[in-house]
């Protein structure tokens, strides 16, 4: 499988509200940033990571893509991916610049086409290419029910409806007020209303400092949180690690860290319990597979992050023995040859060749962005 072309691409692709909010961050739409690998032999792999759909931004990746690594890539073998992942990441000029970042969402990226080919070459999805599923059936978590931005109201008709109407047996809810005990009235709505035997979990997204969150944490003891997502400031290991100590809710994160060493940190300091790896943030399927070993080794879960909206993610969650739930966000589903489905709470595993990142050719034409 020689490569003969790596065509970047930019997709602003439209929320399922028109916009959402959690406690950083505000969008209205999603963007879907990567490249097509295409064979000698005529065959297409499609990767890509996810953004906010800043134009400006998405176009310093699809930079990355066609001029630092598109030269690297041009008549290699498509099926060496360890040897290409580590040609690319460790390229001394390009490891100068940023070993995380733009450099590392474009290699996600790349690495995905790479790993969707493979699986085309062998006509197999790529859960069987990689070894088989471990398990019928996959749990999937509604995020898209519990934004910052939705009123008390909305969230509690969206939590019920994904119980009630769709099946789902968890959920996430988003917190992060300025004032906590905001956070803990609408949680205590929720619980009111779906009852204890709904799991629900909640995100921060990096906003509160640790004593707010200690105090959160001690307010919250009783709700029976599943995991607190992202309470603290990314990079912040020893506050995450003191949370850990301090409450019996567990920590979970990951969808903000770029590699397999930032992992083994939180790991070893103790500061996480429920493993949150993105192949959008990571260096694609190579490195994702080297943090879910890692979990592994350490008898934690995983529970991917949806950067990718879980195209990708549900080959690797049905394969990997540390995944357990999945997490989902339907916002871009529609616009793939095999979208990432949901029936009953439990994510319909794939059967067509490839990691299921074929985008439909009307969704380049009406959604494509131009690359400069």
């Amino acid at each position: 499988m020689k490569i003969q072309s790596v065509e970047p691409f930019i997709l602003h692709l439209p929320l399922t509200s028109d916009s959402i909010s959690d406690s950083t961050h505000s969008i209205t739409h999603w963007g879907v940033v990567g490249a097509v690998v295409t064979t000698t032999d005529g065959l297409k792999g499609y990767g890509f990571t996810g953004t906010h759909a800043h134009l400006a931004s998405d176009r310093l990746i699809t930079a990355c893509i066609r001029d630092c690594y598109a030269p690297l890539l041009i008549g290699e073998d498509a099926s060496d991916t360890t040897r290409l992942w580590t040609r690319l990441a460790r390229h001394p000029a390009l490891q100068w610049v940023g070993r995380a970042g733009i450099t590392h969402l474009a290699l996600a990226a790349v690495d995905v086409a790479l790993w969707d080919l493979k699986a085309k070459k062998a006509q197999v999805p790529l859960w069987s290419y990689l070894g088989g599923a471990r398990t019928e059936r996959l749990e999937a978590y509604n995020t898209d029910i519990g934004w910052l931005s939705f009123s008390l109201d909305e969230l509690l008709a969206g939590a019920a409806r994904a119980v009630e109407e769709d099946g789902f047996t968890r959920i996430k809810v988003k917190v992060g007020h300025d004032d906590p005990n905001f956070d803990i009235k609408r949680l205590e709505a929720v619980r009111k209303r779906l009852g204890e035997t709904i799991r629900v979990a909640i995100d921060g997204n990096g906003k509160w400092d640790l004593p707010t969150c200690q105090r959160f944490c001690a307010r919250a003891r009783d709700l029976d949180i599943y995991w607190f997502e992202e309470p603290l400031w990314y990079d912040d290991i020893a506050s995450h690690a003191a949370l850990a100590r301090n409450t019996p809710i567990p920590i979970a994160l990951g969808e903000q860290l770029y590699s397999v060493d930032a992992f083994r940190s939180f790991i070893a300091a103790g500061a996480v319990a429920y493993v949150q790896p993105d192949v959008t943030r990571l260096g694609g399927v190579t490195e994702y597979i080297q943090v879910a070993d890692l979990a592994l080794a350490h008898r934690l879960p995983v529970v991917p992050h949806a950067g990718e909206m879980s195209q990708v993610h549900v080959h690797l969650s049905y394969w990997h023995p540390a995944s357990t739930v999945l997490e989902y966000i339907p916002w871009i589903k529609d616009h793939f040859a095999e979208p990432a489905n949901v029936r009953d709470g439990i994510f319909r595993r794939p059967e067509q060749p490839g990691a299921s990142t074929t985008i439909l050719a009307e969704s380049f034409e009406r959604y494509g962005k131009s690359l400069n």
